[in-house]
C-alpha cells in the first residue's frame, strides 16, 4: 500500500478485556465502532490486525488480544470547499473538537450555500493545519441563528461512538430569553412534536415524535425571562417549539412567535458534558454569553 494512502487513515488500538470475548466483527461493534465504518474499511484500503497478524471479521478472539483497526480512507465530498472563515476552538482532540459556532452560520451547506458553513470552516482549518484529508462529521447540528457548541468529529469511528450515547451520558444546556414572565420557575415540556404543512415548521401535535425538555427560570423581568434549558430528545425545533407551547417564545423568533427588535432566536448551547469515548474521561465545556445576548438582556431592563 502507497505511504500516502495511510497517512489518511487513522489508527486504533483496543485490548480485548472480556471473560468471554466473540468474534472480532462482534468486538468492534461493541467498542463503537459503526457496520458502516467495518465495511468502509473493506472496502477502501483499511486493515485489522490481531497481535499484529492481518485478520477479518470472523476471526476468534481471546481474552489479552491486542486489536488494531486502521480505517479505510474516507471518501469526501468533491462539491464542499474550505473556507478560511473564522473558527474558535474550544476543545480539540486526536479524534474531535468542539468549536463555538457563532449565529447567523449554518451547522452544514445547503444547496442555496456551500462555500462558509461550518463544515467548510473547519475543512479550511484542516487544511491550514496540514491535514486536508481529514473530514469533519458534524455530531451536534445547531440551527443558522442558534449560537453555542458544537461537537465534530475528525473521522467516521468519532461520529460513531459519539452517535450512540445516550441523553444520559451527552448533556446538553442552553440558555433562551424568552417573552414573558413565568408562573412555574421549573419544569418538564413532555409533548410530541411534528411537522407542519410543507415547510419547516414543527409544533407540538399528538400524532409527532415524542420531546421532552427540561427548562429553569434563572432570572425574570417584567416582559422577559432568562431560562436554562437542557434538551432531553433531539427533535427539529424543538426549544423553540416548547417555549412557544408555554405562551413563551424566544427574542428574535417570529416563526414561532412575534416579530420584535431582536435580529436572530436568543438561544445559545453553552455548555456540553460526555465522556470522551475513547479515553472514558468526563469532558465537560462552557461557554459564556455570546455579545448580542447581554446586550439584549441588558436592554431588557426593567
Amino acid at each position: 500500500m502507497h505511504l500516502s494512502v495511510i497517512r489518511k487513515m487513522t489508527l486504533f488500538k483496543l485490548i480485548v478485556k472480556e471473560r468471554d470475548p466473540k468474534k472480532l466483527g462482534s468486538f468492534l461493534l461493541k467498542n463503537g465502532f459503526s457496520r458502516q465504518a467495518l465495511t468502509k474499511s473493506k472496502h477502501h484500503h483499511g486493515m485489522i490486525f490481531v497481535n499484529h497478524k492481518r485478520r477479518y471479521t470472523s476471526f476468534h478472539l481471546q481474552t489479552g488480544d491486542e486489536v488494531l483497526f486502521l480505517t479505510g480512507e474516507e471518501k469526501k465530498n468533491p462539491w464542499l470547499k474550505p473556507s478560511d472563515g473564522p473558527l474558535t476552538i474550544v476543545k480539540e482532540t486526536r479524534n474531535y473538537l468542539v468549536v463555538n459556532k457563532p449565529a447567523g452560520v449554518l451547522s452544514i451547506p445547503s444547496r442555496y450555500e456551500d462555500d462558509d458553513a461550518l463544515v467548510n470552516r473547519v475543512m479550511g482549518y484542516f487544511k491550514r493545519q496540514g491535514q486536508p484529508d481529514l473530514k469533519a462529521h458534524v455530531i451536534t447540528r445547531l440551527d443558522r441563528d442558534t449560537s453555542g457548541l458544537v461537537l465534530i468529529g475528525k473521522n467516521a469511528v468519532a461520529h460513531a461512538r459519539f452517535s450512540k450515547m445516550s441523553k444520559d451520558d451527552f448533556i446538553k444546556k442552553y440558555h433562551a430569553i424568552v417573552h414573558g414572565q413565568f408562573t412555574n420557575l421549573t419544569g418538564i415540556v413532555d409533548k410530541a412534536i411534528g411537522k407542519k404543512g410543507a415547510g419547516v415548521k414543527r409544533a407540538v401535535l399528538e400524532s409527532g415524535k415524542s420531546a421532552q425538555t427540561a427548562y429553569r427560570v434563572l432570572k425574570q423581568r417584567q416582559k422577559a425571562s432568562l431560562v436554562q434549558l437542557r434538551l432531553l430528545t433531539g427533535r427539529t425545533h424543538q426549544i423553540r417549539v416548547h417555549m412557544a407551547y408555554l405562551g413563551h417564545p424566544l427574542y428574535g423568533d417570529p416563526l414561532y412567535g412575534v416579530h420584535d427588535q431582536f435580529t436572530r432566536q436568543a438561544l445559545n448551547c453553552f455548555y456540553l458534558a460526555f465522556i470522551d469515548p475513547f479515553t472514558n474521561e468526563k469532558v465537560e465545556l462552557q461557554i459564556d454569553e455570546p455579545s448580542d445576548m447581554k446586550e439584549l438582556w441588558n436592554s431588557l431592563d426593567d
